[in-house]
């Protein structure tokens, strides 16, 4: 399983992220590029314990959903809801400037794969460095597979 851990994994997602058109329509979903990139930084800032993003979470979700979500080889589902504070238009940081938003995406990535020590997930609940890393890289993944690259 890729995770943001692999040095060659970030240097593939910053590629990508790099191609990625500010103007490209998506595959699935409501969110345009600009806005995906700002919801990816927020993401990032809720796992690094730097952003605030309301729980919502069960056993369920903490246990099977959580092993679903960070060890199954399937591609992430379309469609599942985020929380309110990372979501576009309604408390996700709005997009400002594309450089600057992209490179900000590219500097937290980084700095997320660096940490050791990370925030609660509202869904998933607690996680390893590990957990976070992974989830990081699928996160990643499955955004810019929304766009096409």
């Amino acid at each position: 399983m890729s995770t943001l851990a692999d040095p060659n994994v970030r240097a593939a997602c910053r590629d990508r992220i790099l191609r990625l058109d500010p103007a490209a329509s998506p595959k699935w979903g409501r969110m345009t590029a600009r806005q995906m990139v700002c919801h990816l930084n927020d993401s990032f800032r809720v796992g690094m314990g730097e952003k605030y993003a309301s729980p919502a979470t069960n056993l369920l979700q903490r246990t099977l959903l959580k092993w679903i979500a960070l060890r199954a080889p399937l591609q992430w589902p379309h469609g599942v809801p985020t929380r309110p504070e990372i979501e576009q238009g309604r408390g996700g940081t709005p997009p400002a400037e594309w450089e600057r938003d992209r490179a900000q995406l590219i500097e937290l990535m980084d700095a997320f794969a660096e940490r050791q020590t990370f925030g609660v997930h509202p869904e998933l609940g607690k996680m390893s460095r590990r957990d976070w890393l992974t989830w990081g890289y699928r996160h990643v993944d499955h955004h810019l597979r929304q766009f096409g690259v």
